[in-house]
């Protein structure tokens, strides 16, 4: 049997980072990662506290949902599998439900490319999926929309979700989308958002892959 140790014990550890970060509570929220073979994902499992995540409790399963070692995957399952089938550059997700993202998803108030770390790393601003319920196919297809060519998208009522080519940008990004919902939140109380231009988010963009990232 084999006990895919790489794959598991980076999800255990970012399940830590995440509640570390507060971006999540108890056993909501969900990250995956997946492997060099496109068809091993690793999920966390149903129902487990963060804190209390080890690596032998981590699902993996394959590109159609069938799991591969472990017990029940995340309720999100659909949602993470739709993803990876949209974009194959993505290689981890994170749904979190951290506090001023999560408000705008609740007031369906998409974040807007207003802050240079946010359209950096997402590519431009954070659109708010339809609402459909959790766990459905219906949902699943709702954030692959608004998700587009970017890294994160919020979904509506719900949360967020940040994806990237590893767990750790993909954790970044959740980071900064909370980070951007707060500074939006705040800059609207003082007069309003100004948005970047195309040009300039495009050029920052290019400049974060080409030369932040590889660094």
């Amino acid at each position: 049997m084999i006990n895919y140790v790489d794959l598991r014990q980076p999800v255990a550890e970012a399940g830590l980072r995440i509640s570390e970060l507060g971006l999540v509570a108890g056993t909501w929220g969900n990250l995956s990662l997946r492997g060099d073979n496109p068809d091993r994902i690793a999920i966390t499992p149903s129902g487990r506290p963060y804190c209390d995540l080890s690596a032998a409790d981590v699902v993996i399963v394959d590109s159609k949902g069938q799991i591969i070692e472990g017990l029940k995957p995340s309720s999100e399952l659909a949602l993470h599998l739709a993803i990876y089938k949209a974009r194959p550059d993505v290689k981890a997700i994170t749904h979190t439900h951290s506090l001023y993202a999560t408000a705008c998803a609740v007031a369906r108030v998409s974040i807007p490319s207003c802050l240079e770390e946010l359209v950096q790393a997402v590519g431009g601003g954070v659109e708010v999926a339809r609402y459909a319920l959790p766990g459905t196919s219906e949902l699943a297809d709702a954030v692959v929309e608004a998700l587009s060519d970017r890294n994160a998208a919020l979904m509506a009522n719900h949360g967020v979700v940040a994806c990237g080519p590893s767990l750790r940008e993909a954790i970044l990004v959740a980071q900064l989308v909370e980070k951007a919902a707060q500074i939006h939140s705040i800059a609207t109380q003082l007069g309003g958002v100004h948005r970047l231009d195309d040009d300039d988010i495009i050029l920052m963009r290019k400049f974060y892959l080409e030369k932040y990232m590889q660094r």
